[in-house]
């Protein structure tokens, strides 16, 4: 695997920079990035929907039970219609089911470490679960500046992820050069 991936150094450096374009997508425009994943979930959702339907339609001519495939089938199309109709609801929707998670997790954090012992990182776990409450609030308070740094959180991973597959990719590509080399050298007797 070593080889095959020194060979195709350029393939690694390519995904690299494509990651680096969306993150500069997702810094400078976080709006369109955030609007394509929109996009790109309601498709996924209309396409799932389909297949479901498609099983469902399997599972009865094969005399199996198929009313709750049909049934999610239908509830992912619907979805995915309400994501290309609606797109900014879908921010929306998912933000505040972000922020309430958040919450109770943080919540449930706090409760939590007032059962663990004080030598045991108490104040760590009451930290964590209120940061994890303080985020929720400011996701719903500001749920669209939540989505936007959301969306720059996406760009710094693709950021660090692109730079990381390039670095590898002239690594390998490195590897690769002397690999070349020491087999088309002549060999002396």
């Amino acid at each position: 695997m070593s080889s095959l991936l020194a060979k195709n150094w350029w393939a690694l450096a390519l995904r690299g920079v494509f990651a680096i374009i969306f993150a500069l997508i997702a810094f400078f425009m976080p709006g369109v990035t955030l609007l394509s994943l929109v996009w790109v979930f309601a498709a996924y959702m209309l396409v799932d929907g389909v297949f479901g339907i498609v099983s469902a339609i399997r599972a009865a001519s094969a005399s199996q039970r198929w009313g709750l495939l049909v049934l999610e089938g239908l509830v992912d199309i619907a979805v995915g219609v309400i994501a290309f109709m609606w797109p900014g609801l879908t921010v929306l929707f998912f933000i505040t089911l972000m922020a309430v998670w958040s919450l109770i997790t943080g919540v449930l954090m706090i409760a939590a470490a007032f059962k663990l012992n004080r030598e045991y990182g108490r104040g760590w776990l009451i930290f964590s679960g209120i940061v994890s409450v303080l985020f929720g609030i400011a996701l719903l308070v500001a749920p669209l500046i939540g989505a936007v740094v959301l969306t720059w959180w996406l760009g710094a991973y693709a950021l660090v992820f692109g730079i990381s597959l390039i670095a590898l990719a002239f690594k390998l590509k490195s590897h690769h050069d002397r690999m070349s080399h020491h087999t088309t050298a002549p060999r002396g007797v």
